[in-house]
């Protein structure tokens, strides 16, 4: 397996403005995106923090726009963004998160999933570490892609955000969306990025993860092939794998998920169409 260092977020702030993009709906609930205006664009670019994470701030329609990834965990009610407007002045602005209910799924898999042993536990703990710093990382960027197509073609057969249960157990909730698609089917990006990390993982099997830049993370998991490696720079549909049934899967699929500033968003947000 490989990965690609996070890049260190404090030193990324200084990033070029990027060009105007078309902007995913505003939809502030747990697991949504909250598009939250923060000045005309005549003015310098601001910088945006939720909690201690930078935030993705692009133009459009004349205003910069923090593009915020929430939580699948945020109670509802107010919160803040941490604003900083490129002359020393700051300032907190406001917004609201309302209540969202996601629907349950119970499935049943191989016992070894539900319950793994020492070793396959040792094996998850040092694998998440892995996956973790690269769905956290960072990388500065003058262009962005929010509205893009699927990366497969497929019946959408797993909705975002699901309370799952495995073998009648509660585990956490869906972080993405799946695919359905036959084994070997190409899965191609669908947006600029540099391959983050790739690995064969316990729970997500063969996987790819894509740093699209000004934390936009692409994930991509249950390949049956990977076809890129850590490090690689990708241009919009090239192939990356192909669909496959590893990891704890009950079936081929593709599991696609989406975050923003570290957070899993729905990736029907950021899709121009369903797949």
């Amino acid at each position: 397996m490989t990965r690609r260092r996070s890049w260190l977020p404090g030193v990324l702030l200084l990033a070029a403005a990027v060009h105007a993009a078309e902007l995913p709906p505003h939809r502030a609930h747990p697991g949504g995106i909250a598009v939250i205006p923060l000045g005309p664009t005549d003015g310098p670019q601001p910088q945006a923090t939720f909690g201690d994470t930078p935030v993705l701030v692009a133009p459009s329609d004349g205003q910069w726009h923090a593009v915020v990834g929430i939580p699948l965990s945020q109670p509802p009610g107010s919160v803040q963004l941490s604003v900083s407007d490129g002359n020393n002045a700051s300032r907190t602005v406001p917004f609201e998160v309302g209540d969202y209910s996601y629907r349950e799924q119970r499935l049943t898999v191989s016992k070894s999933f539900v319950d793994p042993d020492p070793d396959e536990i040792a094996r998850i703990v040092a694998e998440r570490k892995i996956i973790d710093a690269a769905l956290k990382s960072w990388r500065t960027s003058d262009t962005v892609v929010l509205q893009i197509p699927a990366p497969v073609s497929g019946r959408k057969s797993s909705s975002f955000g699901l309370r799952r249960y495995f073998n009648d157990q509660p585990r956490s909730p869906h972080s993405g969306m799946d695919i359905a698609a036959i084994t070997g089917t190409a899965i191609r990006l669908p947006a600029d990025g540099t391959v983050s990390a790739t690995g064969d993982f316990f729970f997500n099997g063969k996987t790819v993860i894509v740093d699209h830049g000004l934390g936009f993370i692409s994930l991509y998991c249950h390949l049956s092939t990977i076809a890129v490696e850590a490090g690689q720079q990708l241009a919009a549909g090239e192939k990356i794998g192909e669909v496959g049934a590893t990891g704890r899967v009950t079936g081929p699929h593709l599991h696609f998920a989406t975050y923003l500033n570290g957070n899993a968003v729905d990736p029907a947000l950021l899709l121009a169409e369903s797949p």
